[in-house]
């Protein structure tokens, strides 16, 4: 864990978990010291500074600590999120184009539970383009996971929407 032992990871789930209980300021205070008990560079605690900026409406503070917990050698399932939250963060600061660089790149590295998360955050990434309807079939290709029938023809639809003219209606070519 780097650093970061079972009762420092159960505490900070802890704070996680009551969030709402503070206000901002104290909450990134409380992030802070926890963080302050790992070493100094440490990615987790990188990670997590980043993350209670982030919930806290400092995405500028938080998309530079997020940067700096990958360069550490943030891994596993927190380096993910600091992936899709540096994006969402990007896109809120007006770098959408860097936002779908990033969760495009981490969309084709691997497929977890979080996969559904990196198209969400790209779907919004790029209706900050202009590029909705492609928007609407990388949100579509997520649901499609997710729904307990028609997932192959959501699916499909969503695949149409990118590959097909934007003119016309999708379901009279596909009938």
């Amino acid at each position: 864990m780097t650093g970061a032992g079972a009762d420092w990871e159960q505490r900070i789930s802890d704070l996680w978990s009551r969030i709402d209980d503070h206000d901002e300021k104290a909450f990134v205070v409380l992030v802070e010291t926890l963080a302050a008990e790992l070493p100094p560079g440490n990615a987790i605690g990188l990670f997590e500074r980043a993350s209670a900026f982030d919930s806290t409406g400092h995405p500028d503070v938080a998309a530079a600590l997020y940067e700096d917990a990958l360069a550490a050698g943030l891994a596993g399932e927190r380096r993910r999120r600091a992936i899709i939250q540096m994006a969402s963060s990007l896109r809120n600061l007006g770098k959408a184009r860097a936002a779908v660089d990033l969760l495009s790149a981490e969309l084709n590295s691997q497929t977890d539970a979080l996969t559904g998360a990196v198209r969400a955050f790209l779907a919004l990434a790029l209706v900050d383009l202009g590029r909705e309807r492609e928007a609407v079939a990388v949100a579509l290709t997520a649901l499609s996971e997710y729904l307990p029938r028609y997932n192959r023809s959501v699916a499909r639809y969503a695949v149409q929407l990118t590959t097909e003219s934007t003119t016309g209606d999708v379901r009279e070519r596909t009938n």
